[in-house]
């Protein structure tokens, strides 16, 4: 790709842009939310046609009219955003506009035969013939890398594959990569993990602002100089310092349990108890469907009255267990999924933000629309919110501006108890920055955190204990001094008690 531009009305995205891509190397694409990777990836995936510059595969000059055109030439793009249609099956999400058919007859048993041998290879087991609606944000990433995997690309295009993958799962998809490296493939691997780039990258290319700042062979691009290129300015430490100093028990969960919802003899979380002190963070680290999620969806009310155990919210037993419920006593959630379940695409920032707190600006039973846009101009302010208009839709965000809409929707809600599940998940490396800042600010103001997130180094760094569960139980808890991936990994598998180091 060379010279590459690209505009949308008066706004310039991208600017002589290039990047070029061997066999069987993976370049890693870095840079902020923002600064034109997605529409990069985009013009390479045939998304976008009207662009400048040129794009060169082997010898040949291309320009695709399609993304079938784009898939047609060998090239796959795994967006961060899935594509899947959670009403349809496994199978028919891998096959879907390719079926396979013999005199105009689907054929089934082939599908279900090429499905179940790709999500093999990713150590995947899980029911074909189930909607995919049915499995969590983790089983259809996973299952959106399998299909483009089986449309055996010569190029493949990784946005944050891994945003909603557990350790394991991220380890399998590394290997996997290095097979495909073996075999001749190319791979742009776009990334906000600092210990993802480093693992697997052989070449990093940074844009900022629409602009290339620079391409460096890994190995050359030191960790201070990267964030750098990709933020403008030095980030001193990429965890801010935090002094402990925890008040009064906020969260107090004794025996809780939430049932699964297929099988109402099993529990998703099983008797589990917790205590949460004012101004503290506790992780929660855990595999995928290990209830980490489902814990925090439950004491919020979001599976209503079918939940059962003791909650004392500030010191009051708490039984009502709805959102309602839960946000007048003072809980707010931030889910793992901004896109289904933080914001709402089809309303604009303003009303993003007031949704969960509209009552407090209402006089009379009617809105007081001066005083809901002063509130959420202050949100803004405080959250370093990059929008140009708080009345524009909420979807021509970056991933980073959206989830500090989401935040400033629940911080507007004055919460005394804040349930972060993946927080940072998908945001670049200067919006986590500004979550983990905030964080530290609110615990300041004596709000306690409960913290999940499928990245080791935000539990070690960010949690003052980490609680690890296992198949809906706490294996393990331990305060942050003590804490080391091994051990966390070691509970997370199903160990009990503390591992040593050399194990």
């Amino acid at each position: 790709m060379t010279n590459i531009g690209k505009s949308f009305g008066a706004v310039r995205v991208l600017q002589d842009v290039s990047l070029d891509l061997f066999s069987g190397e993976v370049h890693i694409l870095a840079g902020e939310n923002g600064a034109g990777k997605s529409t990069l990836i985009n013009i390479l995936g045939g998304v976008y046609t009207d662009y400048q510059g040129q794009i060169v595969l082997g010898s040949d000059p291309k320009r695709f009219k399609s993304v079938l055109d784009a898939a047609l030439h060998g090239i796959a793009v795994i967006h961060q955003e899935l594509s899947l249609v959670d009403t349809l099956s496994v199978v028919d999400n891998m096959f879907l506009g390719r079926e396979v058919t013999r005199y105009a007859w689907l054929q089934r048993k082939s599908m279900l035969d090429q499905t179940r041998q790709w999500l093999k290879a990713l150590d995947l087991d899980i029911d074909l013939t189930r909607p995919v609606g049915y499995y969590p944000v983790g089983i259809k990433q996973m299952i959106e890398i399998c299909k483009a995997l089986s449309l055996q690309s010569r190029i493949i295009v990784m946005d944050e594959p891994t945003s909603a993958l557990t350790e394991p799962e991220a380890q399998r998809l590394f290997d996997m990569i290095d097979t495909l490296k073996h075999r001749g493939v190319g791979i742009i691997y776009i990334t906000h993990k600092m210990e993802e780039i480093y693992r697997i990258g052989d070449r990093i290319t940074v844009l900022r602002d629409g602009q290339s700042i620079g391409t460096q062979p890994s190995q050359c691009l030191a960790q201070e100089t990267l964030v750098e290129w990709m933020v403008g300015r030095p980030i001193q430490s990429q965890f801010p310092c935090r002094a402990p100093h925890t008040g009064q028990v906020r969260l107090q969960v004794t025996n809780f349990i939430v049932p699964n919802p297929d099988m109402p003899e099993a529990r998703t979380v099983d008797r589990v108890n917790l205590t949460v002190h004012a101004g503290e963070i506790v992780g929660l680290a855990g595999l995928q469907g290990s209830g980490n999620s489902a814990l925090l969806n439950g004491l919020f009310g979001t599976f209503d009255k079918a939940v059962h155990g003791d909650v004392q919210v500030n010191g009051q037993a708490y039984t009502a267990f709805s959102p309602r419920h839960s946000i007048a006593r003072g809980m707010a959630l931030v889910t793992n999924d901004r896109k289904t379940t933080g914001v709402i695409g089809s309303m604009n920032i303003t009303k993003n933000v007031t949704l969960a707190s509209l009552k407090a600006f209402c006089t009379g039973g009617f809105l007081q629309p001066k005083a809901e846009r002063q509130a959420v101009a202050q949100q803004a302010k405080a959250l370093n919110l990059k929008a140009s208009n708080l009345e524009d839709d909420v979807l021509c965000l970056s991933g980073g501006n959206q989830q500090k809409v989401v935040l400033a929707k629940w911080l507007e809600t004055h919460p005394k108890i804040l349930l972060l599940d993946d927080p940072c998940r998908g945001v670049d490396v200067g919006a986590k920055h500004e979550i983990y800042d905030l964080m530290n600010r609110l615990c300041a103001q004596g709000v306690a955190i409960v913290l999940v997130s499928s990245e080791m180094p935000e539990l070690l760094y960010m949690s003052d204990r980490i609680l690890v569960m296992h198949f809906g139980q706490v294996t393990l808890e331990m305060d942050r001094a003590e804490a080391t991936q091994q051990k966390i990994l070691y509970a997370a598998l199903g160990g009990k008690g503390i591992v040593h180091e050399d194990a």
